[in-house]
Formats: C-alpha cells, sequence, structure tokens
C-alpha cells in the first residue's frame, strides 16, 4: 500500500513538472500564458435517473477555485491547465430537501486532445458525475478522494485509474 502512495505521488507530481518545465518561458511577472484566473465553478441540477435515483442541485457554497493556462493550441484553446483551490458544494436532494457538504476542492492539471477527450491527473477530493454505463465507475455522483487520473473519450466515456485513495457515491448520502 505504501508503494502505492509513493508511486501514485510520483506519477501525479512527476506530471505537473513535466508539464510546467515544458512551458515556455513568458515576460516576467506573468504565470503560465495568461496568468492565474477565477474559475468559478457554476450551479448545476441533473434530473431523476441522471447521476442519483432522485433529481440533484449542486452549488458551491465556498469557491475559491482558480485556473492557470499552461499550454494553448494554435487558436488559442487551452491545451493544459492547471485547476486549484478551496471549493465546498452542497448537493441536494430536490425532491425532498435532504442536502449534504461535500469537499471538492482537489488539484488537477488537465490535458485536452484536438479530438475532444482530455485527461485529468488530480489530486483529490474532486466531484465526478458518472452517467449510466458511461465510465468505470456505476452511475452516481462521486467524491473521489487521493490520487488518481480520469480519462475522458471524445464521447465522454470517463476511464478513472486510482493511484490511491477511495471513492464514495454522495446520492447515499441523500436517499
Amino acid at each position: 500500500m505504501r508503494r502505492m502512495f509513493s508511486l501514485g505521488s510520483a506519477l501525479v507530481a512527476g506530471a505537473l513538472v513535466a508539464t510546467v518545465s515544458a512551458t515556455p518561458a513568458v515576460a516576467a511577472g506573468d504565470e503560465g500564458v495568461h496568468g492565474w484566473v477565477p474559475a468559478p465553478q457554476p450551479p448545476f441540477s441533473q434530473p431523476a435517473g441522471a447521476r442519483c435515483d432522485f433529481p440533484i442541485r449542486v452549488e458551491a457554497v465556498v469557491d475559491e477555485v482558480r485556473k492557470l493556462v499552461l499550454a494553448t493550441f494554435p487558436d488559442g484553446k487551452p491545451r493544459r491547465e492547471i485547476y486549484q483551490g478551496a471549493l465546498l458544494s452542497r448537493v441536494t436532494n430536490t425532491a425532498t430537501g435532504a442536502s449534504t457538504l461535500v469537499d471538492a476542492g482537489g488539484s488537477a492539471m488537465v490535458e485536452y486532445a484536438e479530438d475532444r477527450s482530455m485527461t485529468w491527473y488530480v489530486t483529490g477530493p474532486v466531484l465526478f458525475g458518472f452517467g449510466e454505463n458511461a465510465g468505470t465507475l456505476p452511475r452516481g455522483l462521486w467524491n473521489i478522494d487521493g490520487q488518481f487520473v480520469v480519462e475522458f473519450s471524445p464521447t465522454s466515456y470517463k476511464t478513472l485509474t486510482m493511484l490511491h485513495g477511495t471513492t464514495h457515491d454522495v446520492c447515499t448520502d441523500l436517499d
């Protein structure tokens, strides 16, 4: 178990260091391609059956998330970004009013591909929604904590590779 954690730490840290090291030099005082900017997480709702057996709403209570663009495609769209900052989300079962607070303030480096696929290298916790037959976790709203990678195919199929950590379906807290 300790070896898995060390390997995971090395992989995630290595990916971040390699990415930052590969970024071209920028003007003094400038960070990344455009500098750190707020990356607010908009509230969203899901109907019954999309993630949970009941309708849900997710909204930030604390949102200090910011992002740094490390590289862009020739058209200016982000190719590689880092996200970090505190994020505390309230998840509500809108049918009953039951709610829970979820820490989703992990850090992630996201690499985008031209085919619309993307890979997230994460040190969590982070919230990820999985649809029915749309990923390697069952349908749910998952709080994934630890060190892991999530690959999104061009069709949005999510493949979770857990290096070290835990998964918890938040839907089970709101039944």
